[in-house]
């Protein structure tokens, strides 16, 4: 099956909203074509930019083809943030704006596309796992082991 007929049967993503589809499913649907090392030397320059960010310095630092100063500034943005979820949040956007590189403006169809479709897609299934619910269900099991610890001694 040709990539664009794959790409353009994909149901649409939009940022902050839940993954209309599983990674299984989107896997099936490929058919094999999808290129995972597509987005390798963008998204070494995003790691390097959150290792400087985190305080790594240049001894954190990969080799990648290309820089881009557009994304290293805006990754050093996001570590402003001192509200850790706004801060994972702004993250995604970075990484989600940076795999619309990927698609050709000449080819929107093309493979690129379905690159950037994949990154995406693991972002949005990322995020669909966070909730202020499942976060505070978490601290609740984590106090209450604590506290057995605390009563046990």
């Amino acid at each position: 099956m040709p990539v664009e007929y794959i790409v353009s049967s994909l149901p649409a993503l939009s940022f902050g909203t839940p993954a209309p589809i599983s990674w299984e499913a989107f896997r099936s649907a490929c058919g094999g074509r999808l290129d995972e090392s597509a987005f390798n030397d963008l998204e070494t320059q995003l790691r390097n930019a959150a290792a400087e960010a985190r305080g790594g310095g240049e001894k954190c630092r990969r080799s990648a083809e290309g820089c881009s100063l557009y994304w290293k500034n805006r990754m050093l943005a996001c570590f402003q943030e001192k509200d850790v979820f706004k801060r994972d949040e702004a993250i995604d956007s970075v990484w989600w704006d940076a795999a619309g590189e990927l698609t050709d403006g000449a080819s929107p169809l093309g493979a690129g596309a379905l690159a950037t479709y994949a990154i995406r897609l693991k972002i949005a299934l990322k995020r669909s796992k966070i909730s202020k619910d499942a976060g505070m269900a978490a601290f609740d099991r984590l106090s209450e082991e604590s506290d057995v610890k605390s009563n046990e001694n």
